[in-house]
């Protein structure tokens, strides 16, 4: 037999990026917004972050060793998983918080579909949604950015909006202080400067591209803009993409691979999706933030995206 003719099993192609590589990129991507909220929220807000990340950690560690799975915690899955709910949550969240919503995340969300590559929905998000509605009290309570003490409590720009239609001036803030994090918001989310930094370094690795993040945020923005004012086409699209976890989520966390379409069809119709439930969950919905629900539930859709837009196969005529 000529061993020259014998062709293996696919894939084919291998690319010297591993998991484990990837996973500690976006985490270092992800380390200017750490640095950011312990600038604006005090030491706190990194023990809340290291408590979630040590959470993430044991508990995946736990739960290998009792399933007799190989260790898999050098791979930086579960310490991105503990950081982005770590990100999710207010500054002065008690520190059990974190860690039950890190045990949630890995056990739950995670390794209870099988593990890594088996989860339907993102761990973190998943997370953040039980922790709201299992303790809405203390999911909701935000701190005054570079307040001293830490019963300095202030309301979230998108929640004045929806309680009390303010306008940006009535709320003392401008569109700078939104974009620079000068406003009360998760942990995570307010610093977009950062948010970008670390967008910018995995687009030009190509560990995520734009078609999420960018059809998210033009869908979101355009439908606040066409809905959101006083007439058609009287809204605030700077306002809705500033405000929340838009720029966290988009980038971050609608990204996944895992949970998020294959072809860039799938992940347009995707992005879509996100942006169309985030505005649809912040104007009519209970909670003045959507970005989170709206994740998941589009988790929940990427089988049929999937299925209606397979990838073309190779050498296929149609």
């Amino acid at each position: 037999m000529n061993e020259r003719l014998i062709v293996s099993t696919s894939p084919h192609i291998h690319k010297k990026e591993t998991i484990s590589w990837i996973m500690w990129m976006v985490i270092l991507a992800l380390a200017p917004a750490a640095i950011a909220a312990t600038f604006t929220f005090g030491l706190y807000s990194l023990q809340l972050i290291t408590i979630s990340i040590l959470s993430a950690v044991i508990t995946e560690s736990v739960i290998i060793v009792l399933r007799r799975r190989r260790i898999t915690i050098f791979d930086g899955s579960a310490v991105l998983t503990g950081l982005l709910v770590a990100y999710n949550l207010p500054p002065q969240v008690p520190p059990w918080i974190p860690a039950v919503g890190s045990f949630f995340a890995i056990a739950i969300a995670k390794q209870a579909f099988g593990g890594l590559g088996r989860n339907i929905f993102n761990p973190a998000l998943a997370a953040r949604a039980f922790l709201l509605i299992s303790w809405p009290k203390y999911m909701t309570q935000f701190t005054a950015p570079f307040s001293q003490a830490d019963s300095v409590t202030s309301a979230t720009p998108l929640y004045l909006l929806k309680e009390s239609n303010m306008s940006l001036p009535e709320m003392g803030l401008s569109y700078l202080d939104l974009f620079l994090g000068n406003r009360a918001g998760c942990i995570g989310e307010v610093a977009v400067p950062a948010l970008l930094i670390g967008a910018v370094f995995l687009l030009v690795l190509r560990i995520i591209s734009l078609h999420i993040p960018l059809i998210f945020i033009l869908t979101l923005g355009f439908l606040n803009w066409l809905f959101s004012g006083n007439s058609i086409g009287g809204g605030d699209p700077l306002f809705a993409v500033l405000t929340g976890g838009v720029i966290l989520g988009a980038f971050f966390m609608a990204t996944d691979y895992v949970t998020s379409p294959l072809t860039r069809k799938g992940q347009i119709v995707f992005g879509i999706g996100c942006g169309l439930l985030t505005f649809v969950i912040r104007k009519w919905g209970g909670y003045p933030e959507g970005v989170s629900f709206a994740i998941l539930i589009m988790n929940a859709f990427v089988p049929l995206i999937d299925r209606a837009t397979p990838p073309r196969v190779y050498g296929k005529i149609k």
